[in-house]
């Protein structure tokens, strides 16, 4: 159904999260609001309890919703926050456009360093969060600042020194959600930055499993290695729990094969890291995030399963 009164976004109760999770697999949310614009937004969280429970998506990767779903309210950006524009030298774009509609806008206005975001199979709030990064490139290096907003649907510009910023960390003001950045990018050579990001996406195609149900890497990369390689090293390429598989293709990827439930998913995750704690001395640590509540009946395995971790 559509709100009402002065919401015109998608708002929906009991909103199966299978459908905006890039791994397919999750439970209801008991309350869902897709806004329509950054206006919309602001009208809408005012309207909540003080203490609802609130999870923030986009492309919904780098996210496993638990089979019991979110008992608080999912606000999804994408793709009502999608503002991308240029104001003067920085480039601003909300937080529900994807990374790669950010690289290719920049890329095309004859701006550069922006090309590892087509590599981030999300939005640009969740490169907010996480300072998500890949092929060298973070997103934090180019923000000049950000715009959040709370739960009052009050807006705040903020300065970088407002955040503390490492590898895949990021924290700031408690509170405020990221809805747009502005960036500071360099003039450059465009259709060179256009050839890079296609150079760089058929060289995802070729490294990782794009094209299946996947979150993207799993595991951040310890100090001075890849988690991809520790886990290959350890012997977990391709194992299973259910419909859940390391995949082939590359290790620190974890796809649902098809029939997978969150649990399998989560179970795979932690018999993987606790495997490589094991056998390597490394204790991984995920990149991805873990909502919401376990389904009360315990996961059945698929027909025919291999749960083909190394004791």
């Amino acid at each position: 159904m559509t709100a009402s009164g002065k919401v015109r976004g998608v708002l929906r109760r009991d909103e199966p999260l299978a459908r905006y999770t890039s791994w397919r697999v999750g439970g209801p949310a008991r309350c869902y609001f897709q806004p329509a614009d950054l206006a919309d937004l602001r009208n809408f969280l005012p309207t909540l309890a003080d203490g609802e429970p609130l999870l923030w998506i986009g492309l919904g990767s780098n996210l496993l919703v638990r089979d019991g779903g979110f008992a608080g309210t999912v606000i999804n950006t994408h793709p009502g926050l999608s503002g991308l524009a240029f104001e003067g030298d920085l480039l601003r774009a909300e937080a529900g456009v994807a990374g790669a509609k950010v690289a290719r806008f920049a890329a095309r206005h004859d701006r550069v360093g922006a090309e590892f975001l087509a590599g981030i199979p999300g939005t640009l709030g969740g490169a907010l969060a996480m300072n998500a990064g890949a092929w060298g490139g973070e997103t934090w290096q180019w923000v000049a600042a950000v715009e959040t907003v709370d739960r009052r649907g009050r807006l705040r510009r903020r300065p970088v020194d407002d955040y503390t910023v490492g590898y895949r960390h990021v924290a700031g003001p408690p509170g405020e959600w990221f809805v747009a950045a502005h960036l500071r990018l360099p003039t450059g050579d465009g259709q060179a930055s256009l050839a890079c990001i296609r150079q760089l996406l058929e060289q995802r195609g070729r490294s990782q499993p794009t094209g299946v149900a996947s979150c993207g890497s799993v595991f951040r990369n310890p100090p001075g290695d890849h988690a991809a390689r520790l886990i290959e090293h350890t012997g977990l390429k391709a194992a299973r729990v259910g419909g859940a598989c390391v995949s082939p293709k590359h290790a620190n990827f974890i796809v649902n094969t098809g029939g997978a439930n969150a649990a399998d998913l989560e179970r795979l995750m932690e018999q993987v890291a606790e495997t490589v704690a094991r056998h390597q001395g490394v204790q991984l640590i995920r990149e991805v995030v873990v909502v919401g509540q376990p389904e009360p009946r315990p996961s059945t395995p698929a027909p025919g399963s291999d749960h083909g971790v190394p004791a």
